[in-house]
């Protein structure tokens, strides 16, 4: 089977077709500098944004939107209910210059599909519709929707919502396999995505738990979708898109060490700095942040228990700084280094 390695927007080619997931909390500036310096992603996206927050002029969903001057292909994500309002965020976010504008009808949190957003729009097909014929006449960018494969397992209805996306001038969808109802669990049921990419002529993008290579080619294989999307995988090993990209190409795939790890952690941690308006702030971030990043690896339990503690960005670091000096020196085969995990505490 030959798989893809792009996908086009209308005139803009996605390449590679290895994208980035928009995640609140997660996807601000410093994040996708941070996946863009590492490469292999053909467009990353920004945090979900109220359409309500944008209409209203509040400053930090404005911040929210900004990206740098080279970021491209950026898409900029709105969420709501309104069809009036949402065509006037649409606008406000087209005069900001990215390349694509996206719909969120896939985010399953109770805040927001308490408000009849997100993925509890897929429960209103019609209004659904509303929504995006009124984006798609108020901008002339490309736009997408992402969604689920429905709210829940009595109502999987991608296909359908898809189907009039597509009728109202949608250029790609992305499907997470997920139902709302499922939130971040669920059993794997991806039959909506290849359903999906049957019956639509704009690409569809695979989403949900492709985390590394196996994953990635297991959705591309199952579903015959024209790209995939990494969300929760990306911020665990920031190097999972450009392994899925190298693999994809027949390249060598990049091994990433302690080094590496320590590098980008700490480069993020620079990038963060001014963004909030607390060091508080910036902790709070940073120890997210720090909390994906050292999951699944040796004694990274420990060192996660002990940057959570932290009072302060300078106590965290430096317990990074012993946990990353004695990974470094576990992988040169010194299996001992790591024999008490609490030796990791540095002021010990």
């Amino acid at each position: 089977m030959t798989l893809p390695t792009h996908y086009m927007v209308r005139d803009i080619r996605i390449a590679p077709n290895v994208v980035l997931a928009p995640m609140e909390g997660v996807t601000d500036l410093p994040f996708r500098r941070l996946i863009r310096e590492i490469g292999g992603v053909g467009m990353t996206a920004t945090e979900f944004i109220a359409s309500e927050g944008l209409k209203r002029g509040i400053g930090k969903m404005h911040d929210m939107a900004k990206f740098d001057p080279d970021e491209s292909p950026i898409s900029i994500q709105i969420y709501g209910r309104r069809p009036e309002v949402m065509a006037e965020a649409a606008k406000i976010v087209q005069d900001m210059g990215p390349t694509i504008i996206d719909i969120n009808m896939g985010c399953p949190s109770k805040k927001v599909c308490a408000h009849s957003g997100g993925s509890a729009l897929m429960k209103d097909p019609e209004l659904a519709r509303d929504i995006i014929r009124a984006v798609r006449e108020a901008i002339t960018i490309p736009l997408t929707v992402k969604m689920r494969s429905g709210f829940d397992h009595t109502q999987r209805n991608a296909d359908e919502i898809a189907w009039i996306a597509q009728e109202e001038g949608a250029e790609a969808i992305t499907i997470h396999w997920r139902t709302r109802s499922d939130l971040y669990g669920g059993e794997r049921m991806i039959d909506k995505i290849r359903e999906t990419k049957d019956k639509l002529s704009i690409p569809v993008i695979g989403n949900g738990d492709v985390i590394d290579i196996p994953s990635a080619m297991r959705m591309f294989e199952e579903t015959g979708c024209d790209g995939v999307m990494v969300g929760r995988g990306a911020i665990r090993n920031p190097w999972s898109l450009l392994q899925i990209t190298q693999h994809l190409r027949g390249e060598e795939v990049t091994q990433v060490t302690a080094a590496d790890r320590r590098r980008v952690l700490l480069g993020y941690l620079d990038s963060l700095n001014g963004r909030f308006r607390s060091e508080r702030g910036t902790l709070g971030r940073f120890k997210k942040i720090s909390n994906y990043f050292t999951k699944g690896l040796p004694y990274g339990g420990d060192v996660r228990t002990l940057v959570l503690r932290s009072q302060t960005i300078e106590e965290a670091v430096d317990h990074l700084e012993v946990y990353f000096e004695r990974l470094t020196r576990f992988e040169a085969g010194e299996s001992a280094v790591f024999r008490d995990g609490r030796n990791m505490d540095a002021a010990k």
